[in-house]
């Protein structure tokens, strides 16, 4: 059984690190405002600003303020700064042993830290947050954040707070399936077979989504994840944004012409991934799509631990 950790309540510290790509400074302190704005006590990992060619610093430095802010007493969530890459590179850094006795938190982020929502679940036995990260355009933007996510963020992540459905806008495949969400990434998901972080979908409801791959790199992606039986026993598929990744009804006729044959409901075009705006949803929590409402309903079955 997955544990789902505490939500926040307002006054409780959060810890914003780097565990993948260079981080811009002047997104970060807009993204870290935002989060202040929410009423949380905002620490930035002391290496947050590294940069190591297309890494926020060596394995090791991020390594270490990832396990640091996970292990602090003091820190209810751990937010990633941003995706990018590098964060399957740091499995073999992290002391699991440390972080599991540490006990359960939250973990928020999206894209490359799709590597660690699959490492969470499968070493710590945690419920992960997939959404927005505070030095990324939709929350570090001069402008200010995108209204629509960060309404669905604080919905997630705040107690007392029940996240509304999440409503896609194309149905592939008709029905019905219920179970916890996994998946994430698609790069991710194929990245990580073959290794003992590999996704197996086993009763799952499927997110897949990404960014800037075009359509025969997706067909590519998702023929790996069935042949290499990744997608095996999905309850059904729900399908985020496809960002810059041509146009839209080829890539979800590529996603269909290789999921349709599976026989699972799919719903497309939930606002979850890369685009605007991007909900919030917590990954390996209980969850229902509907294809007549077209949609991706959390049920949140798993009790919060006590504070």
């Amino acid at each position: 059984m997955v544990e789902r950790p505490r939500r926040l309540r307002p006054g409780d510290t959060v810890a914003v690190v780097a565990p993948c790509g260079p981080v811009d400074p002047e997104r970060l302190e807009r993204g870290t405002g935002v989060l202040r704005g929410l009423g949380l006590n905002v620490i930035v990992g002391s290496r947050a600003l590294g940069r190591q060619g297309f890494l926020a610093g060596p394995d090791s430095a991020r390594a270490a303020d990832l396990q640091a802010a996970w292990c602090d007493p003091q820190v209810s969530a751990v937010i990633c700064a941003r995706g990018g890459y590098g964060a399957t590179r740091l499995f073999g850094a992290l002391d699991w042993d440390a972080m599991r006795a540490a006990g359960p938190k939250i973990l928020l982020g999206s894209s490359d830290v799709t590597a660690l929502h699959r490492a969470f679940a499968a070493e710590l036995g945690v419920a992960t947050l997939f959404g927005p990260m505070p030095a990324c355009s939709l929350l570090g933007v001069p402008e200010g954040p995108e209204p629509e996510t960060l309404a669905r963020l604080r919905a997630a992540l705040f107690a007392g707070e029940r996240p509304e459905p999440v409503h896609g806008d194309r149905v592939l495949l008709q029905g019905r399936a219920e179970g916890p969400l996994g998946g994430g990434n698609l790069s991710l998901l194929a990245t990580l077979c073959g290794t003992p972080y590999s996704f197996r979908a086993d009763g799952h409801i499927v997110l897949l989504e990404d960014v800037g791959e075009v359509p025969y790199r997706i067909d590519r992606m998702l023929t790996q994840l069935l042949q290499a039986g990744v997608l095996d026993g999905a309850a059904g598929f729900a399908l985020g944004s496809w960002t810059r990744c041509g146009d839209p009804d080829e890539v979800l006729d590529v996603v269909a012409g290789r999921l349709a044959p599976l026989g699972v409901p799919i719903v497309a075009g939930l606002p979850i991934g890369h685009g605007s705006p991007q909900f919030s949803v917590w990954m390996e929590a209980d969850g229902v799509i509907d294809t007549q409402s077209c949609s991706l309903t959390g049920l949140f079955r798993y009790p919060e631990r006590a504070p």
